[in-house]
């Protein structure tokens, strides 16, 4: 679309919506199992025809959701920060939908989505490693040099690597599954896209409860998910703790999904805190047994690894960094939060660059609820704290914590900082190698969650011959779901392809981030992580760089990509993306 919007999609500004009636969530589960055996054995080409329908409606339905998240969370309008909430919301899940029609066509024709032979290769200890970005001919237009990989176990076979994929679709007369999906409240695309996987890929019907932090979007997601609502497939309901609580012990449904804390993850599963949760975890009798996925954020570690940086390189990782933090102010459960640094004269380079960088970006609304209480909780005793910006009120300031003891037990390293700090600790020298291997340490043994890394790298050092190894190695040893080099992990959420959840070796008694996998439009299963890597020094500015002058326009234009894959768009891209 080259033109204006549909009219119909014109803000929605909800209201905060009431709490769904329990006789209602009574009714909305009866018709969900009813039709849970229906949807299962559906024609695949049928359900591909309903994701088209749903990608359609969507689209039309995205300056509407933009509007009413900027207005939510303070962001002018027409400015370039609302950039942000068009690639968090709708091009995350245009693209998803987009392509899980496309592998939904193929698994009607062959059983499984397809994948060419030179995306696929063995590792080395195991296992095999599928090429997920650049996905099709489009990206590799679009996001050329970077790359991404699903790295899977030792289950999986180059051979018959088919076996490994779309294990639902091989059922010969699936019963079908009624699941619960507890949408998250800060990413508008997260609640739509869980409810998405679950139907499209595992096969289950769904009851999509929204957060009260975002459920002004029920309206719209109602809207585009009509075809799949009429049918009996789909139902979204609203409320909070209470309802949560009530539709977790609800005889119909069957599994749960959910995005948010591990605390609330545990009270579901193993009950209130206390000596008889403690005792359960450790007897393995859960209070509520059913399977339960989920997504529960993370201490988000980035690794600067020692060695050579010019100047404009140092500025180049500062600004990545200040945008990891402050993208969506903060409330991102992959945002930078733990700067491991070596010491010596890069950390000092490093964090005075980060100091002036998050100096000059404007304090942002902190919307989310208990934003301050956390603020406090992480800074009123903390060894180091500087704040950057003049917040203002409902505002919070960036915020950098320092000088921690990385033999110590601070609680920046065991609690999420869902607000606008992010923490620093010296660990290693100035050895690349010797860095790594406490490094690596440090981030898999002492922080909180497995989610995603990321790892600064010198291109020096990922050509050098004895480094190469270890830094590959380090690829493979750090238990986190999405590893990335000189790259923000978030990609690998954006970019829809690649599987996203936590490390598979969290467990239900220790979650940490959570257990399984969303996004994954290849199907894949038997995953261990994604693995994404890009050049230090990037061209265009990656879109997450604060200042981006063109964010609207490019996040608009890629929307309009997904909806619409022509050379027209396709200029519309490269001319905002040359011009940030």
């Amino acid at each position: 679309m080259t033109g204006s919007w549909p009219e119909h999609a014109a803000p929605g500004r909800q209201s905060r919506a009431e709490p769904t009636s329990r006789a209602e969530l009574d009714r909305s589960l009866t018709v969900l199992a009813e039709s849970a055996r229906s949807f299962a054995r559906s024609p695949v080409a049928e359900k591909a025809a309903w994701v088209r329908q749903i990608l359609g409606r969507y689209y039309e339905l995205c300056p509407r959701m933009v509007a009413d998240a900027c207005h939510v969370k303070g962001v002018a309008e027409g400015s370039a920060l609302e950039g942000e909430e068009w690639f968090a919301g709708p091009l995350v899940t245009l693209r998803s939908l987009r392509q899980l029609a496309v592998s939904l066509d193929q698994i009607a024709k062959r059983g499984a989505p397809e994948l060419a032979a030179e995306r696929v290769r063995p590792r080395a200890n195991g296992g095999v490693a599928v090429r997920t970005v650049p996905h099709d001919r489009a990206d590799g237009v679009l996001f050329t040099p970077y790359a991404s990989e699903a790295w899977l176990d030792a289950r999986a076979d180059t051979q018959e690597l088919a076996a490994s994929q779309a294990s639902f679709y091989q059922q010969r007369e699936p019963e079908g599954r009624v699941v619960l999906v507890l949408g998250a409240g800060n990413v508008a695309s997260i609640p739509i896209l869980d409810a998405i996987y679950k139907l499209f890929v595992e096969g289950s019907v769904c009851l999509l409860k929204m957060s009260p932090v975002n459920d002004y979007l029920g309206a719209s997601f109602e809207l585009a998910c009509a075809p799949l609502i009429e049918r009996g497939f789909l139902r979204i309901c609203y409320g909070g703790a209470e309802v949560g609580a009530y539709l977790c012990g609800h005889e119909l449904v069957q599994e749960i999904h959910m995005t948010g804390s591990a605390d609330t993850h545990d009270a579901i599963v193993w009950g209130p805190a206390g000596p008889e949760r403690e005792a359960r975890k450790r007897t393995g009798t859960p209070l509520l047994r059913k399977t339960v996925t989920s997504e529960l954020g993370n201490v988000s570690p980035v690794l600067v690894v020692p060695g050579r940086y010019s100047e404009a390189e140092i500025e180049l990782m500062a600004r990545g960094i200040a945008g990891m933090i402050t993208q969506n102010a903060s409330f991102n459960c992959n945002a930078a939060k733990m700067l491991i640094v070596p010491k010596g004269s890069l950390r000092d380079a490093l964090l005075g660059r980060l100091r002036t960088v998050l100096s000059g970006i404007p304090p942002r609304k902190a919307y989310y609820p208990g934003a301050e209480a956390r603020y406090r909780a992480l800074t009123t005793d903390a060894p180091r704290v500087e704040t950057f910006g003049a917040a203002g009120a409902g505002e919070l300031p960036w915020t950098l914590v320092s000088e921690l003891d990385a033999a110590g037990a601070a609680p920046q390293f065991r609690q999420e900082p869902f607000c606008s700090i992010v923490s620093a600790v010296v660990v290693g020298g100035e050895d690349p190698l010797e860095f790594l291997d406490a490094a690596v340490q440090f981030a898999n043994e002492k922080l909180w969650g497995t989610l995603n890394a990321m790892l600064y790298v010198s291109p020096a050092l990922e050509r050098d011959p004895s480094v190469a190894p270890r830094l590959e190695r380090a690829l493979d040893e750090l238990r986190y779901g999405t590893v990335a080099v000189n790259q923000w992990p978030a990609a690998s959420y954006a970019l829809a392809t690649p599987p996203w959840g936590g490390h598979p070796s969290a467990t239900l008694s220790d979650v940490q981030s959570g257990i399984g996998w969303v996004h994954n439009t290849l199907f894949l299963e038997h995953v261990e992580k994604t693995v994404q890597r890009g050049p230090l020094r990037a061209f265009p500015t990656p879109m997450y760089f604060p200042g981006h002058r063109k964010l609207r326009e490019l996040g608009r234009a890629l929307c309009d990509f997904e909806m619409r894959p022509n050379a027209w768009n396709l200029a519309r891209i490269a001319a905002a993306a040359t011009r940030a």
